[in-house]
């Protein structure tokens, strides 16, 4: 039988490695001709994700535990240092030093994420799997917030003339801001394993408005790569934040089948 931490880290790795490489790419896009080094470093990231991703072809389900661990510690260690590229960009655009065309909340924004790559990878070699009522609520803290980023970001970057997907961004910002306060709300009360139907209604709550952005996001993934929407859009982006929104549907999945479990 397959080890759950093997199949557990080569799903993280699979999904996550693309989206840092994805990153990569749209920072070096948004930055400006003269910005040559930032450029390059990007692209050596995008590089570095490639051959992480030809690395984990070579692996599957039934490989040595060893061998996946040491495979974490080498990507954990790429994702970290994509982290700490991601905040000196961060750092040199707030002081103003460079001018580019990614916003400062994008780039905090896309750096979460490293972290969050880096953070599951680590819990995996340590032989974390199962979540306990603290860490759900903590998991979907971190995607209703990289939610609301996304329908912030998609309302910046629609043409004005879109108004009417654009006011539909702006709800979907509003909508996935009020579910960030009501989780960091629940956070504080620390609802422990016998409130689990609060948990539960947590989820099914976030599950539908997820979905609702899920296809919303879908919708604008397909107009933009069919040239019917105007916008500064860039089409692999569109399907990157259609990506994540079904990343977080299927954690959802994990945590109540985990919770349903608890209750049997």
């Amino acid at each position: 039988m397959a080890n759950p931490i093997v199949m557990r880290s080569l799903d993280e790795i699979r999904f996550w490695s693309r989206i840092m490489k994805e990153h990569a790419l749209f920072l070096s896009l948004g930055f400006t001709h003269e910005q040559t080094q930032l450029i390059a470093e990007a692209k050596q990231f995008i590089t570095l994700f490639e051959r992480i991703e030809e690395k984990l072809a070579r692996f599957n389900v039934n490989s040595d535990i060893r061998q996946i661990q040491a495979f974490n510690t080498e990507v954990y260690q790429a994702a970290v240092a994509i982290w700490s590229y991601k905040r000196k960009v961060l750092g040199l655009t707030l002081r103003c030093e460079i001018r580019t065309n990614n916003f400062p909340l994008l780039v905090d924004h896309i750096s979460r994420e490293a972290a969050y790559f880096a953070n599951r990878l680590k819990d995996l070699n340590e032989g974390k799997l199962a979540p306990q009522p603290d860490t759900i609520i903590q998991e979907n803290l971190f995607f209703l917030r990289i939610m609301a980023d996304h329908a912030k970001f998609i309302g910046h970057l629609l043409d004005p003339s879109e108004r009417k997907l654009v006011e539909q961004a702006r709800e979907f910002s509003h909508d996935f801001d009020q579910l960030v306060f009501q989780a960091v709300d629940l956070d504080s009360m620390r609802p422990q394993s016998e409130t689990v139907p609060i948990l539960d209604q947590f989820l099914d709550q976030n599950r539908v408005s997820v979905a609702s952005l899920r296809d919303f996001k879908k919708t604008a993934r397909d107009l933009i790569e069919a040239c019917r929407i105007k916008s500064n859009i860039h089409p692999l982006l569109a399907d990157h934040t259609f990506r994540e929104a079904e990343r977080f549907l299927e954690i959802i999945d994990l945590f109540e089948s985990h919770l349903s479990r608890k209750e049997q």
